[in-house]
C-alpha cells in the first residue's frame, strides 16, 4: 500500500496532528479571572515544540491592578525559552521536543497557567503558532 502524503505538496495528505495549549495569566487565583496571553504549540512529526505570547497589560491590570507585570513577562519569556531548547531552556535544554511540551503544559499554581490541551491538524506548526495566537490571544 502506498503512502498519498508524498503526492500531494499542501495537500489534506501533508497534515500533521499537532497539539496546543493556551497560557493564562491568572492574576487572582481566588477570583478565577483570567486572560489568554500565549499559545504552546508541539507537532511530533515535525519535532516541533513552539511558544508565541502577547501581555495585554491593560487586560491584566483591570483585573488586578497590583499585577506583577515584570514577573509575568519574565514568566512568558521562559516558556519561549525552554521551547526554543539549547542553552536558554534551563534544565529542558537536552530534552526533545515532546518533553519540553509536556513539562510547559504540566498544571501549577502559578500565576502563568497552561490552560487544557487541544488537537488538529496542520502543514506548517509554526504558522500554525502564529494562527492561534492571532485566534485565540489578541
Amino acid at each position: 500500500m502506498s503512502d498519498d502524503r508524498h503526492f500531494i505538496k499542501g495537500g489534506p495528505g501533508d497534515r500533521e496532528v499537532f497539539e496546543y495549549a493556551v497560557l493564562r495569566v491568572v492574576p487572582r487565583v481566588e477570583r478565577g479571572e483570567c486572560i489568554n496571553a500565549g499559545v504552546l504549540v508541539y507537532c511530533r512529526a515535525r519535532a516541533y515544540v513552539g511558544a508565541r505570547t502577547h501581555l495585554d497589560e491593560a487586560r491584566l491590570l483591570a483585573l488586578d491592578p497590583d499585577a506583577d507585570l515584570p514577573g509575568v513577562r519574565a514568566a512568558l519569556d521562559a516558556v519561549q525559552r525552554v521551547c526554543s531548547g539549547g542553552a536558554t531552556a534551563g534544565q529542558a535544554a537536552s530534552d526533545d521536543a515532546g518533553r519540553r511540551f509536556r513539562w510547559l503544559i504540566a498544571p501549577r499554581s502559578t500565576i502563568v497557567q497552561p490552560g487544557p490541551v487541544h488537537t488538529g491538524l496542520t502543514t506548517d506548526p509554526a504558522a500554525e503558532t502564529e494562527r492561534l495566537l492571532g485566534l485565540l490571544v489578541r
